[in-house]
């Protein structure tokens, strides 16, 4: 009997900690609940090193703060948005609100002196960024989350090595956990020819900090400060198609020049700084720029680093002014209850409400989780449809015709609250158009759920849904 309540205060003191830690955020707390009830103790010691908050962010903000003096001088050299009217769609006056808090989200200024273009899938992304990487001339910051040895891989590889031996300063960062196949021997030659490279929290350490649930899912590249991409793609074979299951991969890259580059550049600066300890500084890293052109566009960074959340927010403003249209493009679907809501009063008020999101995942429990949320929506008046074509990857976001996102980051909980994540904010109307055409031509190439027979699903898959939904917070 003694050893019995023993067994049930530990649990009571295990399943309290969890409450108490996990109070302003309670879909955490009831998945981790869950897990400690499957799993008894196993469950809490997963806690202690994967869930809790990161240090409550104190030291990764001391290291990647930002810089004041870096800041007045990126500023110095952007041409600053500073009211609605500036803002290419007249909509932004009525619209004074989401200006004011666009211009604070994400400590990164609205600009005006921009060029850029749309990447539609990774052969337009891959010719376009090796084309940046082989004309720089004073260096090379390369971000990814996926880095594979294989052609691909091996491709940017050599490229990065040419750079570095015609005397071109060039950094590599990739992630610990995304990356986690790639064996030692794959930088040895990059190493050799003065490339520098770091991982982003790798596995045994960032356990061991309890670090390894928040994971830079960035990909950016910058060259001479003054070209920068970001986007979805990684740098692998499977993104060219050549994945034995999912074939064809649709995703969306965004290439620019102008002000935007400044806010490219240090949010890398800033990663790598995280990652090495080190800082790298000086003028050219943000030259000046001759850029003529005349795009708006804020970068939006998100992260453990961050005291908001930029990301969730920017959108969830977005979308609460919506009018006419949310369509969205996400391989992963988990939205928190404020984003779900926003869908839903949409789709109510009348707003056209579409989402496409994969027929063929590549991870079958976030997929379930998807999954679990289109009843619900579809109820409301939102739209689904699933792409048939192969496997769609893109991040893409376009609210009436007043703004876009096109990012790294997904609508769902980890890229709101705990991944590393940079979307890029388009505000012109020839951008959102083109960005608009490609959703279209996917919507072609997918399949409409009809609420009817999405009901009539085995009672196992709505089983294995729920399942995947209540774990979700943690996927």
């Amino acid at each position: 009997m003694h050893w019995l309540i023993g067994i049930l205060v530990i649990f009571v003191f295990q399943a309290a900690t969890i409450l108490v830690l996990e109070y302003r955020r309670p879909a955490n707390a009831m998945a981790w609940l869950f897990i400690l009830f499957l799993f008894p103790i196993v469950g809490f010691v997963l806690y202690y090193f994967l869930a809790q908050e990161y240090q409550r962010r104190r030291k990764v903000r001391r290291r990647g703060g930002i810089d004041e003096h870096r800041r007045a001088d990126i500023l110095e050299k952007s041409r600053l948005v500073s009211g609605p009217e500036e803002m290419p769609s007249p909509e932004f006056a009525r619209q004074e609100r989401l200006f004011k808090l666009l211009r604070k989200a994400g400590a990164s200024p609205i600009t005006g002196c921009n060029r850029t273009r749309v990447l539609t899938n990774a052969e337009a992304a891959y010719e376009a960024m090796l084309a940046a990487i082989r004309a720089a001339k004073h260096h090379v910051h390369f971000s990814t989350y996926i880095l594979r040895d294989d052609e691909t891989g091996r491709t940017f590889r050599e490229e990065l090595i040419r750079k570095a031996r015609e005397g071109v300063e060039v950094r590599l960062l990739y992630d610990g956990i995304g990356s986690i196949k790639i064996k030692k021997n794959f930088f040895a030659p990059l190493a050799e020819a003065g490339v520098e490279y770091a991982s982003f929290f790798p596995l045994r350490p960032t356990f061991l900090k309890k670090r390894m649930n928040y994971r830079n899912h960035r990909k950016i590249l910058v060259t001479d400060g003054t070209r920068g991409f970001v986007g979805g793609i990684n740098v692998g074979d499977e993104y060219l198609g050549k994945h034995p299951k999912l074939g064809f991969w649709r995703d969306t890259h965004l290439e620019a020049e102008g002000d935007a580059v400044y806010g490219l550049q240090e949010v890398f600066l800033k990663d790598w700084e995280t990652a090495t300890g080190l800082s790298p500084d000086g003028p050219d890293y943000f030259p000046r720029h001759g850029c003529t052109g005349s795009e708006t566009v804020q970068i939006v960074a998100g992260g453990p680093n961050r005291r908001d959340d930029a990301i969730h927010e920017t959108l969830f403003a977005a979308l609460s002014v919506a009018k006419e249209r949310i369509w969205i493009t996400t391989p992963y679907f988990i939205p928190d209850a404020s984003v779900a809501m926003a869908l839903k009063t949409a789709a109510m008020s009348g707003v056209d409400v579409r989402l496409i999101v994969p027929l063929v995942p590549d991870t079958y429990l976030v997929h379930a989780a998807t999954m679990s949320y289109v009843d619900e929506l579809m109820s409301y008046g939102v739209r689904f449809w699933q792409y048939a074509r192969g496997f769609i990857h893109a991040k893409v976001v376009i609210v009436d015709r007043l703004m876009a996102s096109v990012g790294t980051a997904n609508l769902d909980l980890r890229s709101f609250f705990s991944n590393f994540e940079t979307n890029a904010l388009l505000f012109d109307g020839e951008r959102i158009a083109e960005l608009e055409r490609d959703f279209l031509q996917d919507l072609k190439d997918s399949r409409e759920i009809e609420l009817s027979g999405f009901r009539k699903r085995p009672r196992s898959v709505k089983a294995k849904q729920a399942l995947a939904r209540m774990l979700s917070p943690l996927l």
